[in-house]
This record gives structure tokens, C-alpha cells and sequence, in this order.
């Protein structure tokens, strides 16, 4: 007699073990049933979070500024999934108050991730189609190692690339009608020591 089915766990009980990881790692759920577990990004990936969030300020509501919530790593329910996107927003005009639950389950209007080597694989083939499927409109690639950003428009359930921008651009990237100085995002590599004679 061969062994019972292996009982997938819920969304709920998934959500209660990450809720119980200790503070240095974070969880999603990236399948159904399973929980991906990741340690705190390192320093490029962290730079470019905080360089684009601040360079968003004068979009964020909470920031002074007009017309959106911009949130850092919320943590987003799609269905059965849990995506921690490293930044997120979402339209006041749709949502007239920031998102105050949690997990939040109102789909964002805009994703951002930035890659990293250990997530860059999973961020392009299972987020980014499922940003797409999910309806959210726009989507936001950030690679801090060819300092470049990518950004995508989603049409019937498709991403469509509509501009990339990078190195020491000053480009106006939708959705936000913004001027944003990529220059500081990156960390650039130290100059080489002179070699003694």
C-alpha cells in the first residue's frame, strides 16, 4: 500500500511559518504549497531601494507628495501566492487610503523588484509573468550590477517592455510623471589601487 497524498499546506498555515522565521530571513510564497526563504539583501540591492523609493517622494502620498502610496517589501497576497515586491504602489485615486492590512490583498498598481543574484531568476520567470496575470498595469525591473531599469506596461495579461533607462540617466519613467536621477541608485565599483613600480 503506497503512502497517503503529501498534503499541500494552506495559504494560512504558509503565512503563519514565515510570520515565525526570525528577523534575518523573509518568506514568500512563490508556488502554491511552498515557501521561498531569503536573507536581508545585500548592498547594492539595498541602495537601489532606498534611491528609488526616495526618488518617488514627490509621488507618495505619506511622503508629502501627490497621487500614490509607495510602500517598501509589502507583502501582497495573489491568491494562493505571497509576493514580497521590494517596493509597491497603488493609486489614490483607487485606493483613497493607504493599505492597512496584512497580507494586503488589493492588487498594486505598480511593482518594482530589484534583482539580485540569488532572486533575479525567480523575480523574471515566476513574478514578473504573474505580476502580468494578475492585472497589475505596471511593473518595474531594477538590475543594480549593468545599473539598468526596465519598465513594463501589462496589456490583456502580457508585459509589454515600454522604456529602459540606466547608468547616469535622467529619465521621466511611467507611471510616475517624474524626472528620476538613476545616477545614485548604483554603487560603483572602487577605482583600481596604482600598482607600484
Amino acid at each position: 500500500m503506497g503512502d497517503p497524498a503529501r498534503k499541500v499546506p494552506t495559504f494560512e498555515e504558509l503565512l503563519a511559518e514565515i510570520d515565525r522565521l526570525p528577523e534575518y530571513l523573509s518568506g514568500e510564497i512563490l508556488e502554491p504549497g511552498e515557501i521561498r526563504t531569503m536573507s536581508r539583501p545585500k548592498a547594492p540591492h539595498r541602495r537601489a531601494v532606498g534611491q528609488c523609493y526616495r526618488a518617488l517622494g514627490d509621488a507618495d502620498k505619506a511622503s508629502g507628495g501627490t497621487g500614490w502610496w509607495i510602500e517598501l517589501e509589502p507583502a501582497v497576497r495573489f491568491g494562493d501566492r505571497l509576493f514580497n515586491p521590494d517596493l509597491a504602489g497603488w493609486r489614490v485615486e483607487r485606493c483613497p487610503e493607504p493599505p492597512d492590512e496584512y497580507p494586503i490583498t488589493l492588487l498594486p498598481d505598480w511593482c518594482c523588484e530589484v534583482l539580485s543574484p540569488s532572486t533575479a531568476r525567480d523575480d523574471r520567470k515566476i513574478k514578473l509573468p504573474h505580476y502580468a496575470r494578475s492585472g497589475v498595469g505596471w511593473v518595474w525591473l531594477i538590475d543594480p550590477e549593468i545599473h539598468l531599469v526596465e519598465v513594463f506596461r501589462t496589456e490583456r495579461e502580457h508585459l509589454i517592455l515600454v522604456t529602459a533607462a540606466g547608468e547616469d540617466e535622467t529619465p521621466r519613467l511611467p507611471p510616475f510623471d517624474l524626472e528620476i536621477n538613476l545616477a545614485p541608485f548604483w554603487i560603483l565599483p572602487k577605482p583600481a589601487e596604482p600598482s607600484s613600480p
